[in-house]
């Protein structure tokens, strides 16, 4: 099968559902390699890793947009997303990701330790009380993500419940084929958040709160740093990448280690190498699988030369699974040599949340563990016909009884048993 049938293969149904057999069949053609005039597919971690931080790849811009999608402007999905940090270059870029930089801080997400243990806790004391099979997506999965967000963002609790079908249908457009009721789906979601911020922002400058809304309305206010499309487009953006990739973390997550018995017990047992397991859950099966760059020159990339104008379609899911990167790639063994997976990007859009999407995957996951030793499936899972952004629809889990265990873990340093 040649790269552009293997491609095909990749967007259809069954390709969205498990894309690792087709990630497979392009690594066999090459790490970088063409597909068709203008386009390349990047399966290498070496090669992924290197064009993402190199400044002559980037994102798309009005003029790539109006190649690919000449009507984007009427699109409110794709023009909010346009306007925003994910999908402009520097200096725009920079300007922007300086502000919101602020709320994401190692300091600042140290200190967001306890209220992602407490809003874990509460949503596990509630799937316990259920005392009943639950579907972990609705019931954990979404509501911790979208609560820490908002906690920073300073939306309302009351309010949380709205987002998740506007992101869900919002975030059709980063996927690399779209449907025409797909894309109006994904108008109506973004019409729906933007309307919302608009609202909230007029709050905000009416009543200043400690939150990183306000701090956007000010910059926006005081110097003219954000023109109006971009706070509300980053405000969207901030929101909907806040919980999405987090949400689809903690599923792909959780179904790797009920499949994994003995590497959970593990982890129950020492919470403090929590860190290690989440790096590997995210190279195992990424939230986050794929994104796309344009050269503005000719770029070259090991043996390949990349011509000026091309686009790149960047495999991160393969690119986390290089053997030549991760021996073994596809077994999941939390005690690799090497880390650092491309889940969250890297270079000048490395993902400004990914800290705290790590912070909440490790405490969710140890706490999960612990109090719940009894948790385990009970249904078959059922994913979302997605590529770039991969999750689960649903996760049935049924929850057993809640143990009293202590909150803290085996000291620093000690020698846990190994999977």
């Amino acid at each position: 099968m040649d790269v552009a049938d293997t491609l095909a293969a990749l967007m259809a149904p069954a390709g969205r559902l498990d894309p690792y057999p087709a990630y497979e069949r392009l690594r066999a053609h090459g790490p970088v390699v063409p597909s068709g005039p203008g386009l390349y597919v990047v399966t290498g971690y070496a090669e992924a890793d290197e064009l993402l931080r190199d400044a002559r790849v980037r994102v798309s811009d009005d003029a790539v947009r109006d190649m690919l999608l000449p009507q984007w402007r009427d699109s409110p999905a794709v023009s909010t997303i346009a306007r925003s940090m994910l999908e402009t270059n520097p200096p725009d870029h920079s300007r922007m990701r300086r502000l919101a930089a602020r709320a994401f801080t190692p300091r600042r997400i140290a200190a967001m330790r306890d209220v992602v243990a407490a809003q874990a806790d509460e949503l596990i004391d509630a799937m316990a009380a259920a005392g009943r099979g639950v579907d972990f997506m609705a019931d954990f999965a979404y509501p911790l993500p979208v609560a820490v967000i908002c906690e920073l963002l300073g939306v309302p609790a009351v309010d949380r419940p709205l987002f998740r079908r506007w992101a869900a249908d919002l975030t059709a457009v980063l996927e690399p084929e779209i449907t025409r009721e797909e894309l109006a789906m994904a108008d109506a979601g973004a019409t729906e958040l933007v309307g919302y911020f608009t609202e909230l922002v007029s709050a905000r400058r009416r009543r200043p709160a400690d939150d990183l809304t306000t701090a956007l309305v000010q910059a926006h206010d005081d110097g003219d740093r954000l023109s109006g499309d971009e706070l509300l487009g980053n405000l969207v953006v901030l929101l909907v990448a806040g919980f999405e990739t987090t949400t689809n973390l903690l599923g792909n997550g959780l179904a790797v280690l009920l499949a994994h018995p003995t590497a959970a017990d593990v982890l129950r047992r020492h919470p403090e190498h929590a860190p290690a397991y989440v790096d590997e859950l995210l190279r195992y099966d990424s939230p986050v699988q794929l994104t796309t760059r344009t050269s503005s020159e000719t770029v070259r990339v090991g043996t390949v030369e990349v011509s000026a104008g091309s686009r790149i379609l960047l495999l991160l899911g393969a690119a986390n699974r290089d053997p030549r990167r991760y021996p073994q790639p596809d077994r999941f063994d939390p005690w690799r040599a090497l880390s650092n997976p491309l889940s969250f990007g890297a270079g000048p859009h490395y993902c400004l949340g990914a800290g705290l999407a790590r912070l909440e995957g490790q405490v969710a996951f140890t706490r999960l563990l612990r109090r719940l030793p009894a948790l385990a499936l009970s249904g078959t899972p059922r994913r979302r016909s997605r590529l770039t952004l991969r999750g689960y629809e649903t996760l049935p889990v049924t929850v057993g009884e809640l143990a009293s265990v202590a909150d803290h873990g085996a000291p620093v340093g000690a020698t846990p048993d190994t999977p």
